[in-house]
């Protein structure tokens, strides 16, 4: 698991893809919020399409690539959880705190990665390093 945050925290712009609720392809910028209690947490507000989208099937893959041509393929059932030490801990991001400015805003919401597999490869030749969380 310590890879694969370290991952996400080092290259901080991610990619979520979702299927969207016409039935096509959505991928939208994203964030990896935090690793708490050995689960994966992004954070969203229930306003946009992409929280509706989840609702309406829950499996998303996030991606990420990074400077020197490696990347991240996570994969999992998006789990939505009024988890208050998880929103507090979002807040300590200043793009996420001046979106919602507090963690009891009625419209943040928080969600983590159930049943969570993650890919990190690169173009090394060596084999691809694959990750359950």
């Amino acid at each position: 698991m310590n890879e694969v945050v370290q991952f996400l925290q080092e290259n901080p712009v991610q990619y979520l893809a979702t299927v969207g609720r016409d039935g096509k392809a959505k991928c939208r910028p994203f964030m990896f919020a935090l690793e708490q209690d050995g689960k994966l947490w992004f954070c969203t507000n229930h306003t946009k399409d992409v929280y509706l989208d989840m609702q309406a099937n829950p499996y998303v893959e996030v991606t990420v690539s990074s400077p020197d041509y490696a990347w991240l393929r996570l994969n999992g059932k998006a789990v939505f959880e009024d988890n208050r030490a998880v929103k507090e801990g979002c807040m300590a991001n200043p793009i996420v705190k001046g979106q919602y400015q507090s963690a009891d805003n009625p419209i943040f919401e928080v969600f983590y990665l159930e049943g969570a597999h993650a890919v990190i490869a690169d173009f090394s030749g060596n084999p691809p390093r694959e990750y359950s969380l």
